[in-house]
């Protein structure tokens, strides 16, 4: 039986990509980023959640481009929506 850790690490990085232009996982067919994605990111980021935050940014721009929808507010949650907040510093 084949797990995850048998596909190499290439062709991980390519599941669960969008494909453009209607921002649909070309893995499993939700709206891009999907839940897997998600997740995915978030480890991926974990050091850094600012540049997790300017990709995510420019997605979202690229998206609103495709899909015709410029300051759309559900682009925005779609694409940044989901971020795990963090406390505010004083």
């Amino acid at each position: 039986m084949t797990g995850a850790s048998d596909v190499p690490a290439t062709a991980a990085a390519y599941e669960h990509a969008p494909v453009t232009p209607d921002w649909t996982c070309g893995t499993c067919g939700a709206a891009w980023p999907c839940e897997p994605k998600r997740d995915r990111l978030l480890a991926e980021y974990a050091a850094d959640r600012a540049m997790l935050s300017v990709y995510l940014g420019a997605c979202l721009a690229a998206a609103a481009e495709d899909l015709h929808a410029p300051g759309s507010t559900s682009l925005q949650d779609r694409f940044l929506g989901w971020l795990p907040r963090r406390p505010k510093r004083f």
